[in-house]
């Protein structure tokens, strides 16, 4: 662990964060998380903690964790996909390969469904991006 600790830090939950102040300058030297804010990345909104009133300093630095968080969960989206598409290959190679009758017949219908689904929602994207561009 550094010896220098944030000033900030941010208790992440599902739609974004609860945010504490970090104080180490007590007589006991323990660290304090005192919460000052909660926010919500999917509306931009920061309510402070009971009755505070939040600094420049203290708006500015959530809204930039907002900013990197968003950033952050953008990529993991785009990361799942990927790994998506890695499993639906070691599927494949799994149908082809290993699975038993029993285990075909107890996924087959779901694969089914999920691919079409998802086939039909992918050639449909690409036909509304085609006739855009």
């Amino acid at each position: 662990m550094s010896a220098e600790l944030p000033e900030y830090y941010f208790r992440v939950r599902e739609n974004g964060a609860a945010v504490f102040r970090v104080d180490t300058e007590n007589r006991q030297r323990r660290i304090e998380m005192d919460q000052i804010a909660v926010v919500n990345i999917r509306n931009g909104e920061i309510k402070p903690q009971g009755d505070r009133t939040l600094s420049d300093e203290d708006r500015a630095t959530i809204q930039t964790w907002m900013e990197e968080r968003l950033q952050v969960l953008a990529h993991r989206d785009i990361d799942d996909i990927y790994r998506a598409v890695d499993y639906m290959n070691l599927t494949t190679q799994w149908v082809q390969s290993k699975a038993t009758p029993e285990q075909l017949e107890a996924v087959t219908d779901q694969l089914l469904l999920a691919m079409h689904d998802l086939r039909s929602t992918l050639v449909r994207k690409k036909a509304d991006r085609m006739l855009k561009g």
